[in-house]
């Protein structure tokens, strides 16, 4: 996301980290680079002015130019000014009535059928369950599509074949959603190619005879400055609520996203990071600033990995971990939901000190990483049900074997062994943990990414020695011991 403007912000803040002392006119060739990488990430030139004019303004200050680290401190402006720039955003929809209605509108091309899609699946992480209309008449297919879909998430789909108004089909839904007591109406209306009259006359009628709660445009977040423009024409239509911006999984320069917000006064309320139906987030300023600058965003990160598992998993996962009961088969089913397409790509894409996103598919390639983990997965479907529940019994014999049975080398299935333990290690270490002690946690880690020389936290070295049944047995008993007098103390 954004590779070319995190490589030169980046480009930027190294240029100034490498000057013995700063001056005003270092400080000033490097804010020309960061307005250059602006520029060239196709952000609106007014936009770019006003950034440039708050930026330069308190980076040339004494209080930066006589500090210890100045290039740091332009780090930090630089941060504070994207999240005044993108944001207050409030993601947050209020569902009050008996029938709640969200319209979604915009170009064709947009992505706008899918993200009706990918925005059903989001509320109903929420336990709500949407129906679907079809009302896009334009587009046959799309009906098509948006009956695909539904039947994929298994929400209800309304559509009337043979229509020919679209006006009249939202009605008729709306007034099926209240007999049926469905609480929530995701509207797919018909795009264009281009904004023109007739477009915009039929979602005023759609505004008008609807009453709908929520109006957002979807817009393709690739096409730099056009989105811009488009917003602004839909929003002096209908008067938006918020933009979902798309396809920013792909070569976006990030153009659009930093200047849709201060041009058309319109917050952009969610963002579509991919092509599967999950792969929609709620956006935040402060995290989608994070990234921009490549220090990553943990909070998404935990959002992306609370998809993996259901709530009911998650619970039986913690229970375990307590106990000290993370066993092979919890490992086999993390690798299995973790070799999903892009999502490994993605997920690294939000730590903290890695690189950009195109680096990491470069990485990734080369590593085979895919492929390593069918190995892992196939290592472990080679063992017996006692191997993958205590692992600790495997010996050299056993390992032969197992390596064998997979069509590997005995070694693979020592590092997956130590992998496992480690995993094993920081997994249980965080089970003892309470929630606010987790987000403190995460919240170091976030806060040491603002430090451009930290990086990753270091790991400590795995020994590589397995316990025995008896050193395992005993410090299970500590770790239970340890539990029992954290949550003495939080009693007190």
């Amino acid at each position: 996301m954004f590779d070319s403007l995190q490589d030169g912000l980046k480009g930027a803040f190294k240029s100034l980290r490498g000057k013995g002392k700063l001056t005003e006119g270092n400080m000033r060739d490097g804010l020309k680079m960061v307005e250059q990488s602006l520029l060239d990430a196709d952000v609106s030139i007014d936009v770019v002015r006003s950034f440039m004019g708050s930026v330069t303004e308190q980076a040339l200050g004494e209080k930066v130019l006589l500090s210890l680290k100045p290039e740091e401190q332009l780090v930090g402006i630089v941060n504070e000014e994207l999240i005044k720039l993108l944001g207050p955003v409030d993601s947050s929809i209020e569902f009050n009535k008996d029938v709640n209605i969200i319209m979604l509108c915009g170009l064709q091309g947009s992505g706008k059928t899918t993200t009706c899609g990918k925005l059903a699946k989001l509320l109903q992480r929420e336990n709500i369950t949407p129906m679907l209309v079809a009302a896009d008449l334009q587009r046959p297919a799309a009906i098509q599509q948006l009956h695909v879909l539904g039947e994929e998430l298994g929400v209800p789909v309304y559509s009337e074949q043979g229509e020919q108004d679209p006006v009249k089909v939202c009605t008729n839904a709306v007034a099926k959603a209240k007999a049926e007591n469905c609480k929530v109406v995701i509207l797919d209306t018909a795009g264009r190619l281009a904004i023109d009259e007739e477009l915009m006359e039929q979602l005023k009628t759609i505004d008008r005879k609807v009453q709908p709660d929520q109006v957002m445009l979807v817009v393709d977040g690739m096409t730099g400055q056009d989105a811009v423009r488009s917003a602004g024409a839909f929003h002096e239509a209908l008067e938006l609520n918020g933009v979902i911006m798309t396809k920013l999984d792909g070569d976006a320069r990030g153009g659009a996203l930093l200047s849709v917000k201060h041009v058309t006064g319109v917050p952009i309320r969610f963002i579509g990071t991919g092509e599967h139906l999950d792969n929609l987030e709620v956006f935040r300023p402060e995290g989608m600033a994070s990234r921009i600058l490549g220090m990553g965003d943990m909070l998404a990160l935990v959002d992306e990995a609370n998809k993996l598992v259901d709530e009911k998993e998650q619970a039986r996962l913690q229970e375990a971990m307590e106990k000290g009961r993370f066993t092979l088969n919890d490992f086999r089913s993390h690798m299995e939901k973790m070799a999903k397409p892009g999502l490994m790509q993605k997920m690294m894409g939000l730590l903290p000190g890695m690189p950009n996103m195109g680096e990491i598919s470069k990485m990734m390639n080369n590593s085979d990483t895919s492929g390593q983990m069918k190995r892992m997965v196939g290592v472990i479907d080679s063992m017996t049900a006692a191997e993958r529940i205590d692992p600790s019994v495997v010996d050299v014999r056993r390992k032969q074997r197992i390596a064998k049975g997979a069509g590997v080398e005995p070694k693979v299935v020592s590092d997956l062994l130590k992998n496992f333990d480690m995993m094993k290690n920081v997994m249980t270490g965080m089970a003892g943990m309470g929630a606010t002690e987790k987000m403190q946690k995460m919240q170091e880690l976030q806060s040491g990414a603002m430090n451009p020389g930290m990086g990753m936290p270091k790991m400590k070295k795995s020994t590589g020695k397995r316990l025995t049944p008896k050193q395992r047995k005993k410090a299970q008993k500590e770790r239970a011991k340890q539990l029992k007098l954290m949550k003495k103390n939080k009693k007190k």
